[in-house]
């Protein structure tokens, strides 16, 4: 059994669900967060007083679940992440649990 964490942008929502069915995950949690970039870029700094918040909605979901799910899944948000046309893809890790009850 491993974990494995799922974020990306709230508009996202819908199909990361549907990634996870498809991998047949169907036990998840999610949380809404807020996403933030520290670039640093002529475009944010001219935008210092502007009071623009440069965070996004963004969502991290997780799932304790079993290693061919997780390669399912991961094949899935490569699949996913292949067609964006925004260069903020869903991001996805694994961490393995040493012990559960």
């Amino acid at each position: 059994m491993k974990l494995v964490i799922v974020t990306a942008v709230g508009v996202f929502q819908k199909d990361i669900l549907g990634l996870f069915k498809k991998a047949n995950i169907e036990n998840l949690s999610s949380s809404d967060i807020e996403g933030f970039k520290n670039k640093s870029s002529v475009l944010m700094e001219s935008q210092w007083f502007s009071g623009e918040h440069l965070s996004n909605e963004s969502l991290l979901f997780f799932s304790f679940t079993e290693d061919q799910n997780i390669d399912l899944l991961f094949d899935l948000i490569k699949a996913y992440n292949s067609k964006l046309k925004t260069n903020s893809p869903i991001r996805a890790i694994v961490v393995p649990v040493e012990r559960y009850i």
